[in-house]
C-alpha cells in the first residue's frame, strides 16, 4: 500500500492524453471500492449515423476504466494489472445526446486476482444501459 491513498480525479487528469481522454471519458464521482465516470456525447463517437446511438466501443473502454479505478480505490494504491476478462451486457442502447455514466466497483482482491462488476446508463441509474462483470490479473502477484 501508499501512505497517500490512490486519487481517482489526478489519475484522470494525468490521463487526458490517453485513450480515455481522447474518447472524452471524465471523472464523476467515487467511494472506498468503487469509481464513477462520464461519458459525454461526442458525434465523433456515434456508431450508427442514422439513430446517432454511440458505438459501444467507448462504452466499453469507459467501463473497463471505471472498474479498473474501482480496484486501485479499495487497494488504496496504484498496482498494474492487466484485464484478464471484462464482460459487457448490452441492455439497450444509449439516447443520443446523452452523457453516459459508468460505475465501475471492486467486490473482491485476491493475492493475484480482483473481481469486478458495474453499470452504465445516461442519466437514470435505475434504467441501466449496460451491466457488466470481470476480472483484471495483476501483472506482479505480491507475497
Amino acid at each position: 500500500m501508499s501512505d497517500t491513498p490512490f486519487d481517482p480525479r489526478l489519475f484522470m487528469h494525468f490521463g487526458k492524453r490517453a485513450h480515455g481522454g481522447l474518447l472524452g471519458v471524465d471523472y464523476h464521482a467515487h467511494g472506498p471500492d468503487w469509481a464513477e465516470l462520464a461519458l459525454p456525447y461526442n458525434p465523433a463517437l456515434i456508431g450508427d449515423e442514422a439513430s446517432g446511438v454511440l458505438a459501444s466501443g467507448p462504452i466499453l473502454a469507459m467501463m473497463d476504466m471505471a472498474t479498473s479505478l474501482g480496484v486501485w480505490l479499495k487497494l488504496g494504491a496504484f498496482r498494474a494489472h492487466a484485464t484478464l476478462d471484462l464482460r459487457i451486457d448490452y441492455l439497450r442502447p444509449a439516447r443520443p445526446g446523452n452523457t453516459v455514466f459508468g460505475r465501475g466497483e471492486c467486490y473482491r482482491i485476491t493475492r493475484a486476482i480482483s473481481f469486478v462488476r458495474g453499470q452504465a446508463h445516461d442519466g437514470d441509474p435505475a434504467d441501466p444501459l449496460a451491466h457488466v462483470a470481470g476480472t483484471f490479473m495483476f501483472t506482479e502477484v505480491q507475497p
